[in-house]
């Protein structure tokens, strides 16, 4: 994990990406930058965070938050921006699992602000992918997927803390940046922190659990034993049967937790159903998620969120 701070000049998008774009067409190379932001979790960030610490008591405060956070990528040297949020909370996970997480005991402040933020991003020129049947999640690994494989992209940023999109994360090319820590996690960052592989991370949380999501995993199987057994295993079923054929250094409790597995394997496949990023997701390609400044209705939206000032700021970005 790499904090803000480590962040070489090459790695910082302001700089180059900015002045190499503005010569673009004058033999320079037009360098793509795409930033995929959850924004569920910016309007939580938002809500809990700026909006509250500084008592704005506007009722859009946080959407106003996400846009001006979003607007910011952009100013930041971001090429190209989209955001996934989930419009509906349930998901086809609620069909797999009845304890999934829902809306419920959802702060209604949040909840009226979420189509709110989506018209706005739209309004600011972003692109937004609501999402109904799926997660936001499930449209930021799409998206990632769909960048990956565009030669053109330098670099993939996952806006988002999610340990989830974890799995996504590819070398230092696809990375997950936390906003709030200022702080990039790449691949290798991805198995300092979980002690597992991208790949093997729904594996990890299908053993684990993850209570913020609603579903808990197996009994006796935590962070540190998944870690040890997956590194060594990679998916759960390479994991040999009998604890007596595990050659896992230092792992405690093999008997045990050979036994729970077993017993329990459908549940351990479900959580990884679950935790798994569902890529069948249309986002379109990378092209379409150029930002190229505001729509004319953005100053009516901006003044909506009691935030007039966003209109400003994001002409002056497209003229930039």
């Amino acid at each position: 994990m790499l904090s803000w701070g480590e962040i070489s000049q090459a790695e910082n998008p302001r700089h180059d990406a900015t002045e190499v774009n503005r010569h673009a067409g004058r033999g320079y190379r037009v360098v793509m930058r795409v930033h995929l932001v959850d924004g569920t979790y910016e309007l939580f960030r938002q809500h809990f965070g700026s909006a509250s610490r500084h008592g704005n008591g506007h009722p859009f405060a946080a959407a106003a938050g996400v846009v001006a956070s979003t607007l910011a990528l952009v100013e930041d040297g971001a090429t190209h921006v989209a955001v996934a949020s989930d419009h509906t909370i349930e998901s086809f996970r609620n069909d797999l699992y009845a304890g999934y997480k829902t809306g419920e005991g959802m702060d209604p402040e949040i909840t009226l602000q979420i189509p709110v933020v989506e018209r706005a991003l739209v309004a600011a020129g972003f692109t937004v992918w609501p999402m109904i049947a799926h997660e936001a999640d499930d449209a930021l690994g799409a998206a990632a997927a769909v960048a990956d494989a565009d030669e053109r992209v330098e670099q993939v940023w996952i806006v988002t803390a999610d340990k989830d999109l974890g799995q996504c994360v590819r070398g230092d090319r696809v990375v997950q940046f936390d906003r709030r820590n200022r702080e990039i996690v790449n691949e290798a960052g991805v198995i300092e922190k979980f002690g597992v592989s991208p790949a093997s991370i729904p594996d990890y949380l299908g053993l684990v659990g993850d209570s913020a999501d609603g579903f808990p995993g197996l009994p006796g199987w935590g962070a540190k034993s998944s870690a040890l057994v997956l590194a060594k295993y990679g998916h759960l079923e390479e994991i040999p049967k009998s604890a007596g054929q595990w050659d896992v250094p230092g792992l405690r409790g093999a008997a045990k937790l050979s036994q729970t597995l077993n017993a329990q394997f459908d549940d351990a496949l479900l959580f990884r159903r679950i935790a798994t990023i569902d890529l069948n997701v249309e986002v379109g390609i990378v092209d379409d998620w150029a930002w190229n400044g505001p729509t004319t209705e953005f100053e009516q939206v901006a003044n909506e969120l009691g935030a007039p000032g966003l209109a400003a700021v994001a002409r002056r970005l497209a003229t930039a």
